[in-house]
């Protein structure tokens, strides 16, 4: 029996990418494929692993032993993993939606104990308690950029790290970074209940805005209203346009943010106030379709697309960040609503729980 391995800079490198969370791969070449046979491993060198050798649906997600990644690099952190986030952005990679050179494991962040650190990792220690983003996660075990590794601060555990990391950066960036929230200010947010949804709702309140969120069920809207939205609108029954003009007399928000993409774009147009903004940070409907941009001066309307690695793109940048998320956590401040843990090997149903809309809040993978 064979398996794929990937050779990358000359160096034989398991199933691993660095590739971020953009829209295509940062790297100056991809990694070459090729096999080499399970049977002359030892155990010690394998690990279980949720990964893709195709794109597609759900379906595509094996469960199985690939090789065990170790340290290639003097930047490199070797992490046993003991929690792992699954987002949005997972399932498109899995699908092709964002290209990832194949076979890769899945997977952008988590959380676990350091096992080793290269040689030039000078503030990471062999059994730090970590949190990490950007490298494939979807395994027992994962090397990751020294860069993109925080400790855990005391008062945070495995669940709450790997649970805040991702989607605690993205909603904290779009609320100061895409558009800097302002007190009073009218925020409408969409898919309120996800995982993003309910951060960027309890952190513009933490800013003093007036929130808005939209839901597809009454059950959604009591977990959305318990996280300190001031209205919820469930788009299954009412008008989402018209309770929006109804509730900031007829002006609209100063600020909508759509992480639905192509059910909600002209919704969130229609929303958005003169002189407001618009910004559309995902696709779990689709994409948003090709518009013409002079519809934004119907409004004089501001339109951004932003992808979190653009903001985290130092090292300073990303623990500056991760240590404010992390501290809300550690303080209280911001509630970290877990929906359910599963096991590794049933990445392949989380992954279709997510995308039926199911859930409300973070999901976890265990190994």
């Amino acid at each position: 029996m064979t398996i794929p391995v990937r050779l990358a800079s000359a160096t034989f490198c398991p199933l691993i990418s660095h590739n971020l969370l953009s829209h295509s791969s940062r790297l100056s070449s991809l990694p070459i494929s090729f096999t080499i046979p399970l049977s002359t491993m030892s155990a010690t060198d394998l690990m279980k692993a949720a990964h893709i050798t195709r794109t597609g649906g759900p379906e595509v997600l094996e469960y199985s032993e690939i090789p065990r990644p170790g340290i290639t690099g003097t930047e490199d952190v070797l992490v046993k993993n003991l929690a792992i986030g699954v987002n949005y952005i997972d399932t498109y990679h899995r699908s092709g939606l964002y290209k990832l050179a194949l076979p890769t494991v899945i997977g952008r962040e988590g959380a676990g104990i350091v096992e080793s650190v290269g040689e030039g990792v000078k503030d990471i220690c062999p059994g730090d308690h970590v949190v990490y983003f950007g490298a494939p996660s979807y395994a027992e075990y994962t090397t990751a950029n020294a860069k993109y590794v925080a400790k855990l601060p005391e008062g945070v555990d495995f669940k709450s790290g790997a649970a805040s990391l991702l989607q605690g950066l993205t909603a904290w960036t779009l609320v100061s970074q895409s558009y800097s929230v302002q007190q009073k200010d009218w925020v409408l947010i969409h898919a309120a209940a996800g995982g993003v949804g309910l951060l960027l709702t309890q952190l513009s309140k933490r800013l003093g805005a007036n929130v808005i969120g939209t839901v597809s069920t009454p059950e959604k809207a009591k977990i959305v209203k318990t996280a300190g939205a001031d209205h919820v609108i469930n788009y299954s029954h009412e008008n989402v346009t018209e309770e929006v003009q109804r509730l900031t007399n007829n002006l609209g928000a100063h600020v909508v943010y759509d992480g639905v993409g192509a059910s909600t774009w002209e919704t969130s147009l229609a929303c958005a106030r003169r002189l407001g903004s618009v910004i559309s940070f995902g696709n779990a409907s689709g994409t948003v379709p090709p518009f013409t941009i002079s519809r934004l001066a119907e409004k004089n309307l501001k339109l951004m697309r932003p992808s979190l690695f653009n903001y985290l793109t130092t090292k300073e940048e990303f623990q500056k960040y991760t240590a404010e998320i992390l501290e809300m956590v550690a303080k209280g401040n911001l509630k970290i609503k877990i929906w359910k843990v599963y096991k590794l090997s049933e990445a392949k149903q989380a992954h279709i729980d997510l995308e039926e809309r199911k859930t409300s809040g973070k999901l976890l993978l265990e190994p």
